[in-house]
């Protein structure tokens, strides 16, 4: 038996939203060669396992469905490394700011 996964758990859901052969005539040919894919977190709405369709709730309030991919997911991009060029900028901006009374 599956383990299902109780409801109100932070989720990640995924569905193919377009196979590769739909894909837009437009797009580069190494993309038109792979599926359009949609990956939403949110909560769950009502149990399911693994693999199983399920509901969710996005913290927008959206509920969308699809298939429930990873339970707790987490969030894997990044910004990348700090510019040192631009690490000062906020405190100047704020100097600024505060110099013309526009802030406190």
């Amino acid at each position: 038996m599956t383990e299902l996964i109780e409801k109100g758990t932070w989720v990640e859901i995924y569905n193919v939203v377009l196979p590769a052969n739909e894909r837009a005539p437009q797009v580069p040919e190494d993309t038109q060669r792979v599926p359009l894919e949609m990956r939403v977190k949110g909560f769950l709405l009502a149990p399911a396992a693994i693999g199983e369709d399920a509901e969710i709730e996005t913290l927008s309030g959206r509920h969308l469905r699809g298939r429930l991919a990873e339970v707790n997911p987490a969030y894997t991009h990044s910004f990348g490394s700090p510019v040192p060029e631009l690490t000062p900028i906020g405190c100047e901006v704020r100097a600024l700011l505060h110099e013309k009374g526009r802030m406190q």
